[in-house]
């Protein structure tokens, strides 16, 4: 996981200790209906594309940043999905930091670019059918935010 020099610079003060952090999860579709996912390339866990809202950058912006340097695309944000946080999206890193995300997801289709890993955090980038996605190896908090969102149904938490 890259960490911005906000978050470095927030951390040599606060160590481990929880941060709370906004962000953005962009949940891109083709026309098929498909949901493109990014495999995470350290995990290999397959997530969502996003990330953390820089200081002083809007929502919006930070949604089509993530999905140009996560997927390699630029998009058309359709419309907010949603506004998701709480006890399932809390994260302890394998280094010790905590984290509880607060994250405003999107809806959005591709305007221009072919999906491929956009970054050294992208292992590769794939199109699921909706259905097919409670079976995929995913990240505990991406598993909750896409039932949260309404992509998977919440049975398939367990």
């Amino acid at each position: 996981m890259a960490i911005s020099d906000y978050l470095s610079g927030l951390r040599e003060r606060v160590g481990h200790d929880l941060v709370l952090l906004p962000a953005v999860c962009i949940l891109i579709w083709d026309d098929a209906g498909r949901l493109l996912l990014m495999q995470e390339a350290e995990t290999r866990k397959w997530q969502t594309i996003g990330g953390m809202v820089d200081p002083d950058e809007s929502p919006w912006d930070a949604a089509r940043r993530e999905a140009e340097e996560e997927a390699g695309v630029e998009v058309r944000l359709e419309r907010i999905r949603a506004a998701l946080g709480g006890p399932g999206y809390r994260v302890r890193y394998p280094n010790g930091d905590l984290c509880s995300y607060v994250s405003t997801v999107f809806d959005a289709v591709i305007v221009s670019g072919e999906p491929g890993a956009g970054d050294d955090e992208v292992h590769r980038v794939a199109w699921f059918e909706p259905a097919d996605i409670p079976s995929l190896d995913l990240d505990p908090l991406n598993r909750h935010l896409l039932a949260d969102a309404g992509v998977i149904g919440r049975r398939s938490l367990t």
